[in-house]
């Protein structure tokens, strides 16, 4: 069974969004992606807040769709996968959310 986690995240002060997406682009969505765990790896700007005109609360979001958990586990645990999650945490301020499909 497949899991999903969405990740709803601000750039740290002083971060810009070119350095953020740049290191998106070439580094994360690369390496999450190669992961044999990893069924598809997706990042998303947020546009806005769907019937206001009032700003999201989110630059950006992430789907993972996570083909087996105890694999991702595995795969998180890797020197590389340590030195990306410290790279992502200097560049953002992230809530990670779990989820379960409704059936």
């Amino acid at each position: 069974m497949s899991s999903r986690i969405v990740a709803l995240f601000n750039l740290r002060p002083g971060i810009a969004t070119a350095e953020y997406e740049h290191w998106a682009k070439t580094v994360d969505l690369p390496t999450v992606n190669a992961l044999p765990s990893i069924e598809k790896f997706e990042v998303f700007r947020v546009t806005g807040k769907l019937g206001s005109a009032e700003a999201a609360p989110y630059a950006y979001a992430e789907i993972i769709d996570i083909a087996d958990m105890a694999a991702f586990g595995e795969d998180i645990a890797t020197e590389r996968m340590k030195e990306v999650a410290a790279a992502f945490g200097r560049l953002a301020e992230t809530v990670f959310l779990t989820t379960e499909k409704l059936e």
